[in-house]
């Protein structure tokens, strides 16, 4: 069940990171980085110290899963199992130090939604 949902999240992150490698504004335009961030913070209400965390936390990974975008286009075809793999433990990496920035009542809420993002295939409720 963890590998789902961590393919889910690494899922997100290609697809943020393919709009913003089209030329899309920051936060994936259309939805993206920034509708995938609203869905795992939905409902915690974070300290200003806390949003500069999560944001500095988010763009980092954002930026490292472009650049592995970019050196898997380049190799051409479909990803590797092993890009794969890099790209959930990006995720995972991502998700584990917003954790750290967490109360543990936060840590809660940010879990569930996790387990409640959609699945690779499923469309997400509109």
């Amino acid at each position: 069940m963890k590998v789902i949902r961590f393919l889910a999240a690494a899922a997100i992150v290609l697809t943020a990171s393919t709009a913003m490698a089209q030329g899309g504004p920051p936060g994936g335009g259309q939805g993206g980085a920034q509708r995938a961030m609203e869905a795992m913070m939905q409902g915690i209400t974070l300290t200003d110290a806390q949003k500069a965390k999560v944001d500095s936390i988010f763009t980092a990974s954002r930026e490292e899963s472009m650049k592995m975008r970019q050196e898997a286009q380049a190799a051409g075809g479909p990803p590797s199992e092993e890009m794969r793999a890099k790209f959930m433990a990006v995720t995972t990496k991502r998700n584990e130090a917003i954790k750290a920035v967490l109360t543990p009542e936060q840590q809660a809420v940010f879990t569930k939604n996790l387990e409640n993002m959609p699945r690779p295939g499923q469309r997400p409720p509109r």
